[in-house]
């Protein structure tokens, strides 16, 4: 099995494919644009995020977690190594994504920043500490970044949207304006 022989290799081709499959579905299910408008580079950009950083840094950051931060009691540990994931590697992830879609799409990093990472982080912080409660509780370590991507099929379709659109809201139902009678 790859994950035991070449896990860095593995995890970050997967997260590849899977932060590309999320901005598909930001394309065709949220922004509806028509496969035959997909922004190619958009989705390049995605999969060259997730392949070469976010892969390679989650993989490595869980296994840190998991040789690290242990504790005598096992419910405390899987805490802290939340409170680790959330406090330290979640404003860190969403500071470098932010970055690097700038510097990607020729604009300007703080200008990114400034617009989306406190949306961001803060839509962060509503999701993934439940799911790293459980990713840390139940699943072995050499999963969880496939967990991670797998959920982040939904996070990154959020991600890609907010990054594409500046840091504007996620649109609600939209209500038609009529002329007063």
């Amino acid at each position: 099995m790859k994950l035991k022989t070449a896990p860095l290799l593995t995890q970050s081709v997967t997260t590849a494919i899977l932060f590309a499959t999320g901005d598909t579905l930001a394309q065709q299910a949220v922004d509806k644009v028509g496969f035959a408008k997909q922004d190619l580079s958009r989705t390049g950009r995605m999969a060259l995020y997730g392949g070469a950083i976010f892969g390679p840094a989650a993989t490595t950051w869980f296994k840190f977690l998991s040789t690290k931060v242990t504790l005598p009691n096992a419910n405390a540990t899987i805490v802290a190594r939340v409170a680790a994931d959330q406090l330290v590697f979640a404003p860190t992830n969403m500071f470098v994504f932010l970055s690097t879609m700038a510097v990607l799409e020729g604009s300007s990093p703080q200008q990114k920043l400034e617009q989306t990472y406190k949306q961001a982080l803060t839509k962060n912080w509503m999701v993934w500490p439940w799911v790293q409660l459980g990713n840390f509780k139940f699943v072995p370590l050499e999963h969880r970044v496939l967990v991670v991507n797998v959920i982040s099929l939904g996070w990154n379709c959020y991600l890609s949207y907010l990054n594409s659109q500046g840091g504007a809201p996620v649109p609600a139902i939209e209500e038609k304006e009529y002329p007063p009678s």
